[in-house]
């Protein structure tokens, strides 16, 4: 997922960030609700935009309080442009089935600038379920490519942890995907870490 369609974009420009994280809007701490990812390679923390993106926040904390991200891996890594995850489980690295899908909300006023948070998804741009990418660039082309890409929320803290990430190398490695209901292909990709980079859990803050 953010799926093939996304690298075809070629989106690779990098937009220095003041603070650590992208200013999404003046009410920053308002209304939010603050998570934390626990990797292998340290911790992220996420704000996430419940009044911007209410119906993607929701279910994204839904996975979250599921554990349905613990043990998966970010299985997608371009450098300048994202890293991508929450779909593949750690060691078999076979995607995970999901719930029913999620409306796009990409219009909502936030962009998909350097440490934002947005949702992967097929071409339909209503079709985003768990996994989720993390932007590495400016990548504001994708608020309106095929429908948008609905980003909602951004790194406060950990993007160091997000930039060592993506300087991991990377090759073709098999993936097991979801092809069909209860149907799955092996399939060769490319972009995938050498080394797992693990998503052990994804928390609340304070949970």
């Amino acid at each position: 997922m953010l799926y093939a369609c996304l690298a075809a974009l070629g989106v690779f420009g990098l937009l220095a960030l003041t603070g650590g994280g992208a200013a999404l809007a003046d009410d920053q701490g308002k209304g939010k609700t603050v998570v934390v990812l626990d990797t292998s390679e340290g911790p992220i923390t996420l704000e996430l935009e419940p009044t911007r993106a209410p119906k993607t926040v929701e279910n994204f904390l839904k996975y979250a309080d599921d554990g349905f991200y613990n043990d998966t891996v970010f299985h997608r890594v371009i450098p300048g442009f994202m890293i991508q995850g929450g779909g593949h489980a750690k060691d078999t690295y076979r995607e995970k089935e999901t719930r029913g899908p999620v409306k796009n909300e990409s219009n909502n006023g936030l962009s998909n600038t350097r440490g934002t948070v947005a949702m992967a998804r097929k071409p339909d741009p209503d079709s985003a379920t768990a996994q989720f990418f993390i932007n590495l660039g400016d990548n504001s082309r994708l608020d309106q490519a095929g429908g948008g890409y609905t980003v909602f929320g951004r790194v406060i803290d950990g993007l160091n942890v997000v930039d060592r990430i993506a300087a991991e190398p990377t090759g073709t490695q098999t993936l097991e995907m979801i092809v069909s209901p209860g149907q799955t292909r092996k399939i060769p990709t490319a972009d995938v870490p050498t080394k797992p980079m693990i998503i052990k859990s994804v928390k609340r803050k304070g949970a």
